[in-house]
């Protein structure tokens, strides 16, 4: 498994693994609907993508940028996905510690998910072994595919 900054020639597996989170409908609060122009813009903005190869083929991806602009942006934020078929080998969780390095090494304060759905159980889990708190409930703001509306957490670490 090897981390490394993204770049354009990696958008077509990029695009392949969002496409496949967001058909599970159950972790991401963006709709089928969404556009390769709108995704290319949203992963290569103002925040920095990250991909994961594991066997000479990219199967996960990360975002990590201020969580918000000025007065907001010595809080970092990130977004991470897996490809549904390499999820349970250690990726998100090498992500995600890969992010907290990046994000000390920049001197980001703390580091904020604004968005985790509550019923992502993995994600969640993995958050809170790596430090994560639960800062506040936003009561069914997400809408679940099976589920219906389920509660989002905005979930906070301080860094440094």
């Amino acid at each position: 498994m090897h981390i490394r900054p993204a770049v354009a020639a990696d958008l077509d597996a990029m695009w392949d693994i969002f496409q496949q989170v967001i058909a599970n409908g159950d972790a991401l609060p963006f709709a089928d609907s969404l556009d390769r122009p709108t995704f290319h813009s949203h992963w290569f903005g103002a925040h920095r993508a990250y991909v994961v190869e594991s066997q000479d083929r990219v199967v996960a991806m990360y975002k990590l940028g201020p969580n918000y602009p000025d007065r907001g942006a010595h809080i970092a934020s990130a977004t991470y996905l897996v490809s549904p078929t390499a999820q349970g080998q250690g990726i998100g969780r090498a992500m995600v510690e890969h992010s907290i390095a990046l994000a000390e090494q920049g001197g980001y304060l703390g580091m904020q998910f604004n968005y985790v759905v509550s019923t992502n159980a993995p994600a969640v889990k993995l958050y809170e072994k790596l430090g994560f708190h639960i800062a506040g409930t936003l009561p069914k703001a997400f809408r679940h595919e099976q589920l219906g509306w389920v509660d989002a957490y905005v979930m906070f670490r301080a860094l440094g």
